[in-house]
C-alpha cells in the first residue's frame, strides 16, 4: 500500500501544533525553577485556572475578546504572585521533598476552587479564532492548532531575547546560578522569585486559554501540566530552549504514535522516549549539568 505523505504532513503539523503548547506551558514550568529551583507540579492547574478566568470574563461579564485575555493573563500573573508570597516564600530553605509536596496540594486545592466556583462539568470557551480552515500547500492545519503555534512561537522566542539581553532576565540568570553572589551584587533575590512565579503565572494562564480553544475547559484539565513535565525534563529544567525544542519533541512523537500505532500506546511511546534521554543525557537535551564536589 502506498504511503500517504499528505496525510502524514498533516499529523505533523498537528503535532507540532499541541507541541507549541506544550511548550508554552513547560515554559512556566522552567521560569519558576531558574529562579527557585521549586519544581512546581500545580502548573497545570493554574494553566487551568487563566483558562476558567477567561470563560468568566468573556462568557460570564460578555467583555470583548481584546480585554478578555488581558484581564485573565492578570489574574494568571496575580495568582503566581499570590502563591509565591504566601505559600512559597515560607517554605524558603525546606528541603526540596517538602516544596515538590506543597505545590501537589496546591494543585489540588485549585482544582476543588474551581469545581466549587465554575462546577465540575466540561464547557468550551467562546470562539475568538475563527474556524476557517487552513492549508499549508495541500495539507489541512486547524486554525485554531495553528493560531496556538504561531502565539507560542513568538512568546518563547521573546523570553529567550529577553533572558539574553534584558537586565531583568541577567538578573534571573545571576540568581539562579548562584543566589550569594547575586545578593553580594545588589540583585533583590526575593523581587526575583516573585517576578518569576508571577510572568510564569502569565504564560499559564495564557497557555490554558489557547489548550481551552482548542479543547475545551474542564476541572481535569491540569492533568496538561504533567505531559509539560515531561516537555521539560526532556528539554531540561532549566532551558528556555530545552522547553521549545522539548515541547515539538513530544508533540511529534505523541501526534505520531496515537496516529500510526494507536491511541493507546502515545502515553508508551512519550514516556519510552523520556527513559531513552534520561539515559543518554540525564540534565535533559539543553540541562546544565551540575558537578558537585564531594
Amino acid at each position: 500500500m502506498e504511503f500517504d505523505w499528505l496525510f502524514f504532513c498533516e499529523v505533523t503539523l498537528a503535532g507540532l501544533g499541541s507541541g507549541a503548547l506544550l511548550a508554552l506551558t513547560a515554559l512556566a514550568f522552567v521560569l519558576i525553577y531558574k529562579a527557585t529551583k521549586v519544581v512546581n507540579l500545580a502548573i497545570g492547574e493554574m494553566l487551568m485556572v487563566g483558562a476558567y478566568l477567561f470563560f468568566s470574563f468573556a462568557a460570564g461579564f460578555g467583555l470583548p475578546v481584546w480585554l478578555a485575555i488581558p484581564l485573565a493573563l492578570i489574574g494568571g500573573g496575580l495568582l503566581g504572585a499570590i502563591v509565591e508570597r504566601t505559600i512559597i516564600r515560607p517554605m524558603l530553605g525546606e528541603s526540596a521533598i517538602s516544596v515538590f509536596m506543597v505545590t501537589i496540594g496546591l494543585g489540588s486545592v485549585l482544582v476543588g476552587l474551581v469545581e466549587i466556583i465554575w462546577g465540575a462539568a466540561p464547557t468550551q470557551l467562546p470562539d475568538f479564532m475563527g474556524t476557517t480552515p487552513l492549508f499549508i500547500g495541500d495539507a489541512y492545519v486547524s486554525r485554531k492548532i495553528a493560531i496556538g503555534f504561531a502565539v507560542a512561537s513568538i512568546v518563547i522566542a521573546a523570553f529567550v531575547l529577553a533572558f539574553r539581553f534584558w537586565r531583568g532576565g541577567v538578573a534571573l540568570r545571576a540568581t539562579a546560578t548562584d543566589q550569594g553572589a547575586a545578593y553580594s551584587c545588589g540583585i533583590d533575590v526575593p523581587k526575583v522569585f516573585s517576578a518569576a512565579w508571577i510572568v510564569a503565572g502569565v504564560a499559564a494562564a495564557g497557555a490554558g486559554i489557547l489548550v481551552g480553544a482548542v479543547g475545551g475547559i474542564s476541572p481535569t484539565m491540569g492533568v496538561f501540566g504533567l505531559s509539560a513535565l515531561v516537555v521539560v525534563i526532556v528539554g531540561g529544567l532549566d532551558s528556555i530552549a530545552g522547553a521549545l525544542v522539548g515541547g515539538l519533541i513530544v508533540g511529534l512523537v505523541e501526534a505520531w504514535s496515537g496516529t500510526f500505532i494507536g491511541g493507546e500506546y502515545k502515553l508508551l511511546a512519550t514516556f519510552g522516549l523520556l527513559i531513552l534521554i534520561l539515559m543518554v543525557r540525564p540534565y535533559g537535551l539543553f540541562g546544565t549539568v551540575e558537578i558537585e564536589r564531594l
